[in-house]
Parts: structure tokens; C-alpha cells; sequence
């Protein structure tokens, strides 16, 4: 499969009409392809959520990662950016909405658009691609290991953080959810709930838990990573994107 992509820093019209930066990647020699928005983690928009945008590019998708963080600190470093909007109590879930919203018509604003669009986070990512896709009319969701979609969180977190299960009637498409089973946010008892509930719903999901692993397991640039679970957890997104965004 060819896999020559492009990549840059652009600017998008966010929530409340802030001008926000983002990073884009686009696969070249392309025909009609379909949209990820990439929401980042709370550590930031760094080197390694934009290696993601282009690892999907290269695979055949438009990806965008807008920064959640620029407001609070344009120009800074994302573990600076990240330190300003912890101490601001985190990422307003209206917000966040608005900049992935702006995302995704960005998305497909584009002439090689097939006007699929999904969405994919990294924990507090995944908590917001739930609320992303509950909030706003997509084609795919992917959750990796996103806390306090069930539960409140622990005192000391970013007060932004409530629990979004009051959402999951507004699903509005099917999700991937990845979880490790020595996680404690989300615990296994948790995205238990989570999918019983949406089972309820008839809400079209599959979730995955992986033994000897905990949070971040993607991450590899963290003591967390585990090779296998990350590998075999990749293999499910692509395949998952691969249904759900393609024409």
C-alpha cells in the first residue's frame, strides 16, 4: 500500500470562534478518503499524538489534532501548555466539543473528503472522544482506556472532569473501546458498566481488555507500555476505522 502522506501546522476556527492551532496529515496520490480527528492527551499536543496523525495519514486517512491547550498558553511546550490548563481545572467539555466539531468540518471541508468522519483519544482523549461522539454526528469512535466516563474522579483532578454516562443515549456512532485490566481509571468494573449500559441502549460498541496491562499502554515512550497490547490494540483500530470510514 502506498503510504506517502503530508503533514503541517495550520489554524482552525475553534469554539467561540477562537483561532486555534492544529496539526494536519493527508495521504498523497489519494482518492476519497475518510477522517480522524485525533484528540491528545492531557500531557499535551506532542511529538507523540502527532506521530499518530501521521501514522494515519500514511494508512490512507485525513487526520487533524487540534490543540486543546493553545488558548491557555499559545507557543508554549506541551508539558508547560498542559501545566497552565491543569491549573485552569482542565479542558471544558463545551469546548472541547466546539474544537472537535470544527475539526471534523474541517475534515470534511476537504476536496479529498468521502464525508466520513470518526474520532480517537488516549485517556483524557478517550473520555472526550465518548463525549465527542455523543455530542456530535460522527461515523466511528475509539476510546483508549478514557476514565470517568462512569465514575466521578478522584479529588485533585481537573474540575471539568464529570462523568458523561448521562450522555450515552446521544451516541450516535458505533465505538471501540480498549482497556488494560490492571487499569484503575477506568477499571475493568467500569467499562463493564459502561458497556452493559450501552448494550441497554443498542448502542453498537465492542470493547477489549487486555491482560498485564494497565494505563497508557500505547505509550511508547512511557514505563506503562506493553508491546503486545499496543500492537494487538492497533491492529483493532485499523480494522475498526478500516469498516466504519471507508466508502
Amino acid at each position: 500500500m502506498p503510504d506517502a502522506m503530508t503533514a503541517e501546522s495550520i489554524r482552525i476556527t475553534g469554539h467561540d470562534a477562537d483561532e486555534v492551532e492544529a496539526y494536519l496529515g493527508r495521504p498523497l496520490d489519494r482518492g476519497p478518503c475518510g477522517g480522524i480527528v485525533v484528540i491528545h492527551h492531557m500531557p499535551g499536543y506532542d511529538h507523540a499524538t502527532k506521530a499518530m496523525v501521521r501514522d494515519f495519514a500514511a494508512a490512507g486517512y485525513a487526520a487533524l489534532c487540534p490543540n486543546l491547550h493553545y488558548r491557555e498558553a499559545p507557543g508554549a511546550s506541551p508539558a508547560d501548555a498542559s501545566a497552565a490548563v491543569r491549573t485552569a481545572g482542565g479542558v471544558p467539555d463545551e469546548r472541547l466539543v466546539g474544537d472537535v466539531g470544527a475539526a471534523v468540518n474541517h475534515l470534511r471541508s476537504l476536496e479529498t473528503s468521502n464525508g466520513k468522519v470518526g474520532v480517537i483519544g488516549h485517556c483524557s482523549g478517550g473520555r472526550q472522544a465518548f463525549l465527542a461522539a455523543c455530542s456530535l454526528t460522527l461515523d466511528a469512535a475509539v476510546d483508549c482506556y478514557g476514565a470517568f466516563i462512569i465514575s466521578e474522579p478522584p479529588a485533585g483532578r481537573p474540575g471539568a472532569m464529570k462523568p458523561l454516562i448521562g450522555l450515552a443515549p446521544q451516541l450516535s456512532c458505533p465505538l471501540l473501546g480498549l482497556f488494560g485490566a490492571e487499569d484503575t481509571h477506568p477499571s475493568p468494573e467500569e467499562t463493564a458498566a459502561l458497556s452493559t449500559e450501552l448494550h441497554r441502549l443498542g448502542k453498537p460498541h465492542e470493547f477489549h481488555t487486555y491482560e498485564g496491562a494497565g494505563h497508557a499502554f500505547f505509550a511508547v515512550d512511557r514505563p506503562t507500555y506493553r508491546p503486545e497490547a499496543a500492537v494487538a490494540g492497533w491492529q483493532r483500530v485499523f480494522d475498526f476505522v478500516n469498516r466504519h470510514l471507508t466508502t
